[in-house]
């Protein structure tokens, strides 16, 4: 069989420079559509069954965050379902690793990828829940749907609010950089549990809350390969205080049906290259953050620590000064417009320094499991029972 090495499908992104000798593929990450953001990969080789190759991407080094290949390894899979890491070496300029093919195709990617059928499948599947509304809230610059799925409560739900209160309006919001895939693994986890009808977390958070859901913000940078810009090469994160449908048309439609319903609380589901660990960055740098706000966030963040071990609070991001957040975010602009609750989760490429698992580092399993967690937290955060 001939070596071959393919990008060409749904997050592909690879460009070949060498591919000749097995034991010295060259090859180079492709830039983002219309911007410099580089760091995302997904292809495949084949032709190489029997034989060891080593494979070289060149560019690493160039790369929007080098330091992400510190201490990263690859994931891998021979059959699309099952993904496991194999070990890389990055000496600045080069990441680095070597396989044994015991298959005919492999498929190495930057993390495992969350493909536009997936995709559609998790909405289908969700949109036949009786307690979810489905809207398409408007189209990309390529036509693709911005898909929002409002979770509310049954009428027995609802009936059983012992609480009382007027409905809080709660987002949850993923994918704005679509390298980050493992923000939609975690939106998998959970909506599963959300919407489970034998959960009763999940129903009495249905009861006391309308819950707003868009699973991906950025569907055309996801098709595309790219790291963090959709087709226009724009953030979709510095687009929150000025969105337009001409160049963010993502953000600019979801900020609207947000003006519609409000936020109390809000999370955008996000990944980091370089830090490994599961974390929330707050909006203490907004102009109106107090002590009490402050008190919320970290009894959260606590709360959350203690449900699930794979999240912790130690480290993260510093925080920002006060007065000094950058509100073009979107954390930052809901916290600031809404008065919301609002957070930033991020999660590693690489595994968790923690509680780590070598064999799959951090993975779309352990992101759907800190999914399903965030039921407990969005519930003891709204009925005021956070850890204290």
């Amino acid at each position: 069989m001939t070596l071959s090495i393919n990008s060409q499908f749904d997050s592909g992104n690879i460009e070949v420079v060498e591919a000749t000798d097995p034991a010295s593929i060259r090859l180079k990450i492709r830039k983002d559509s219309e911007s410099e953001f580089l760091q995302w990969f997904h292809f495949s080789v084949s032709g190489l069954r029997g034989q060891g190759c080593r494979i070289n991407i060149i560019n690493a080094g160039q790369s929007t965050y080098p330091t992400g290949w510190e201490g990263y390894d690859v994931a891998t899979s021979v059959d699309r379902q099952y993904w496991y890491r194999t070990p890389a070496e990055f000496d600045g300029q080069q990441l680095s690793w070597t396989v044994d093919a015991h298959s005919e195709i492999i498929w190495f990617a930057y993390f495992t990828p969350y493909s536009m059928d997936q995709h559609a499948d998790l909405i289908a599947a969700a949109a036949t829940a009786e307690a979810v509304e489905y809207e398409s809230l408007g189209v990309t610059h390529q036509g693709r749907s911005i898909d929002y799925l409002k979770v509310t409560a049954l009428p027995a739900e609802a009936a059983n609010d012992r609480f009382n209160r007027q409905r809080r309006q709660l987002w949850v919001i993923g994918r704005q950089h679509p390298g980050e895939s493992m923000t939609e693994w975690w939106m998998e986890g959970w909506l599963d549990r959300l919407l489970d009808p034998d959960d009763a977390t999940s129903r009495a958070l249905r009861g006391l809350a309308d819950i707003h859901i868009v699973p991906n913000m950025n569907p055309d940078g996801s098709a595309l390969g790219n790291l963090r810009s959709n087709a226009l090469g724009v953030n979709l994160n510095r687009e929150w205080a000025s969105p337009s449908v001409e160049k963010s048309p993502e953000v600019y439609y979801v900020r609207q049906r947000m003006e519609g319903t409000g936020v109390d609380m809000s999370l955008d589901v996000h990944g980091d290259e370089a830090l490994p660990y599961n974390f929330i960055a707050g909006t203490e740098g907004i102009a109106g953050w107090t002590a009490e706000r402050d008190a919320t966030l970290v009894a959260l963040k606590q709360t959350w620590a203690a449900l699930n071990p794979d999240f912790q609070h130690a480290h993260g991001y510093p925080r920002n000064e006060p007065g000094k957040a950058n509100l073009a975010m979107c954390s930052n602009n809901l916290a600031h417009s809404f008065g919301a609750l609002a957070m930033t989760l991020e999660m590693p490429f690489k595994d968790t320094l923690d509680t780590p698992r070598p064999a799959g580092g951090w993975s779309a399993e352990r992101s759907m499991r800190l999914g399903g967690s965030f039921v407990d937290v969005a519930h003891l955060a709204l009925t005021d029972r956070l850890l204290r």
